[in-house]
């Protein structure tokens, strides 16, 4: 079995009475459990949730990218309508070349709605997200290998757009998403790795036969495209069932044993990487059971 590998999903965001400041130290915390064990963290792109106090993730990434050099950093996934695609290129590359290489470029189409509309940006309908997301991947694929670059699109344009230095190599590209037509199908086109959020095995089965069936129609090699999951986690000695989270959304439960077996599903389907979210957190009582009773038997051939 090839190498597995383990990313955390960072938490900044403080519910209820938490404070913002109590966060942060849980999160530095949490990377200190983890270093050594995970080799990515991972930033999702909100600017608000619910009224709580919440860090903006590129500030944020770019931040932890100094103070861990030991990691690297995805986001997972940027809006793709919240940064200038040209400058977006720009901030991605100065990144890679900043940290060595250790920058993985996750985009997506965009979905928050109020989120859209709280910060003055306009909300178009879904089709127009993902033409305006497959300009954008254009445009980041030409500035990091042409410089100057020109772009023209229907709602992007750019004229000869410097991008040095160039960064070498270009960051991964990472899409997000489990959408059949036209996710999965920009995947193929586009992606160095993809990644599926909140999906059980038999889910995540059924995306891959799709996304295989649009490489074959795009002449793209499937293994080239590195399979990554998001999952969340509660990890408990007695394997006792969480309380529902928002969005009721999958999370997979159960003894380290049972975590250990379920994962290895994964794993047998293809995916070598895992994005995981411990549902405990900020207690640490998952990440720690994970990291000294699970992962060591998910890296074993």
């Amino acid at each position: 079995m090839n190498e597995i590998e383990f990313g955390w999903i960072t938490n900044y965001i403080a519910r209820g009475d938490v404070r913002i400041e109590s966060m942060i130290a849980s999160n530095e915390h949490m990377l200190d459990t983890i270093q050594g064990t995970f080799s990515t963290l991972w930033f999702d792109d909100h600017f608000m949730k619910d009224g709580a106090p919440l860090l903006e993730s590129w500030t944020t990434l770019a931040y932890l990218a100094g103070k861990y050099p030991a990691f690297k950093l995805g986001t997972a996934v940027l809006s793709q309508s919240y940064r200038n695609p040209a400058l977006l290129a720009k901030m991605m590359s100065s990144l890679q070349f900043l940290t060595g290489g250790r920058y993985i470029a996750g985009i997506g189409a965009g979905w928050k709605e109020d989120e859209y509309l709280a910060y003055g940006y306009e909300f178009p309908p879904l089709k127009t997200r993902f033409d305006q997301l497959e300009e954008v991947l254009l445009i980041l694929r030409a500035m990091w290998h042409n410089s100057p670059a020109t772009f023209k699109g229907k709602y992007h344009q750019i004229e000869e757009a410097d991008c040095e230095p160039l960064p070498s190599p270009p960051p991964p590209l990472l899409i997000g998403g489990g959408g059949e037509k036209r996710t999965l199908r920009l995947v193929a086109q586009y992606a160095d790795w993809m990644n599926l959020p909140f999906a059980t095995p038999d889910v995540f089965r059924h995306k891959l036969q799709v996304l295989r069936r649009h490489c074959d129609d795009v002449g793209r090699n499937m293994d080239d495209i590195k399979k990554t999951a998001w999952l969340y986690l509660y990890i408990t000695p007695d394997g006792a069932e969480p309380a529902p989270i928002s969005g009721d959304r999958f999370v997979m439960y159960g003894t380290p044993a049972r975590i250990g077996e379920q994962l290895q599903e994964y794993v047998d389907l293809g995916v070598e990487h895992f994005m995981l979210r411990f549902v405990d957190f900020p207690e640490l009582h998952g990440a720690e059971s994970f990291v000294s009773h699970v992962a060591p038997h998910l890296r074993k051939g």
